[in-house]
């Protein structure tokens, strides 16, 4: 094993301290900027969370209940049929129930109807989506206006100081700059892949929406028996 020795009346420098700083240190020196961010983050998540949670419970298997509606209106019980969209809180219910609500009126206009209130409940599955690709754009951009912020500072400081250049002097300005850039892509990064995630979801759900319309306006084109 190799010793280094320090030469003859030459004292030992002390090892300089780590520096440790803290999740609420680095807010601190990210400056206003990072207050911005953090309430794009809550806004972002919340938005995620619910739409999410508010699909994963509609998007259940819409095939056993378009079996019992398919098989009161086969049977002429039309009461019946209502009576199980009413019990049925989804979309899928509420877009049939629509139609059933229509009988008797020529195909097309069923057809309009089914597809209208289709619409509409796809409108409320994607309420506040948008926002999420908002905030995912919107990010970067906050953080990168820290960080021109936190370099004017670090200039100003380099002006006053008249070419006797501190270095942590510099280091508030610098600190600023640096920390709004990699937040504003810590929270631009999940935000844009819990948007594609949501949208994902979404288009898989109208695609089940889809099939249960066809599946209704099947049914009452069948013939007599």
């Amino acid at each position: 094993m190799l010793w280094l020795q320090t030469p003859a009346g030459e004292a030992s420098l002390p090892a300089p301290k780590p520096v440790e700083l803290t999740l609420l240190d680095f807010i601190f020196m990210g400056g206003w900027s990072m207050v911005i961010l953090i309430l794009l983050a809550a806004i972002g998540l919340y938005i995620f969370l619910e739409r999410y949670l508010l699909v994963a419970k509609y998007d259940k298997d819409p095939g056993p209940f378009m079996e019992q509606v398919k098989a009161a209106i086969r049977q002429g019980d039309l009461k019946r049929a209502e009576a199980l969209c009413v019990a049925t809180p989804t979309p899928f219910a509420r877009m049939v129930g629509k139609g059933i609500s229509r009988l008797g009126s020529p195909l097309p206009d069923i057809s309009a109807a089914v597809q209208n209130q289709g619409n509409l409940e796809i409108l409320q599955l994607e309420k506040n989506v948008p926002y999420l690709a908002t905030i995912s754009a919107l990010s970067p951009m906050v953080g990168f206006l820290g960080t021109v912020t936190g370099m004017i500072q670090a200039f100003m400081k380099i002006a006053q100081l008249q070419g006797n250049v501190n270095p942590s002097a510099l280091a508030d300005g610098i600190y600023e700059a640096m920390i709004t850039t990699a937040a504003g892509l810590i929270v631009a990064i999940p935000i844009h892949f819990a948007y594609n995630v949501l949208v994902n979801r979404i288009q898989s759900f109208i695609l089940k929406m889809e099939a249960a319309s066809t599946s209704f306006l099947d049914v009452l084109q069948e013939p007599v028996r």
